[in-house]
């Protein structure tokens, strides 16, 4: 899958607000959004009014961004959702919301989504016991995801749950902090969900 690997921080100038890429970054002094709340780019500062489309597609791009799923794989999740019975863009988010990279940076095992996407793609999570290095895996209700044994000793992984407090664990998931492991009580419901995103415009995007 492509990953965008430029400066982060633009990804968040863009769309003009802390999208937390950049963990403990983000909520200090050094954030890019606090010191530049304007686009990036040689036109960055300049006012423009978006259209209803641009408006559907910076919301989706937003999500996108949040999460970091590409494209083909974000209107898959959209399929999947809309198969699924119930409000699609609720289905659309907890979906997102179920990846294991997602639950790992929940747990506040990584600091950022990106570094829990790390940590899982070096091996360092396990899924029912079973090693899974693949961050787009999906959780249900029941699985135990927890750091594999002999990544314990990991400090950055004990440096973050030291300093998890800061970002409380959501009540669907049920985090044994001193054997580093964690258990799906059950699906995410929409309210649980922090994130600035009205999924109504992705539907609408991707329903023209």
């Amino acid at each position: 899958m492509a990953r965008y690997k430029d400066e982060q921080c633009r990804i968040c100038r863009r769309e003009g607000q802390k999208l937390f890429l950049k963990g403990c970054r983000c909520y200090s002094d050094k954030c890019s959004v606090t010191r530049r709340n304007y686009a990036p780019g040689q036109h960055g500062q300049k006012r423009t009014k978006l259209s209803e489309y641009g408006t559907q597609l910076r919301e989706k791009q937003k999500t996108r961004s949040f999460y970091g799923v590409g494209e083909k794989q974000f209107r898959k999740y959209f399929e999947m959702a809309s198969n699924k019975k119930g409000i699609t863009g609720t289905n659309l988010l907890q979906i997102l919301e179920s990846r294991l990279d997602n639950v790992v940076y929940r747990l506040g095992l990584g600091v950022s989504r990106p570094q829990a996407r790390q940590m899982v793609t070096h091996g360092n999570i396990e899924v029912n016991g079973k090693k899974v290095d693949v961050a787009s895996y999906l959780v249900k209700p029941g699985d135990v995801i927890a750091v594999r044994e002999a990544r314990r000793n990991n400090p950055v992984i004990k440096e973050n749950i030291e300093n998890g407090s800061k970002r409380p664990v959501p009540e669907w998931l049920d985090l044994d902090s001193k054997n580093l492991s964690a258990k799906v009580v059950r699906a995410v419901s929409r309210e649980e969900i922090d994130l600035p995103v009205e999924e109504h415009l992705i539907i609408e995007l991707y329903s023209k």
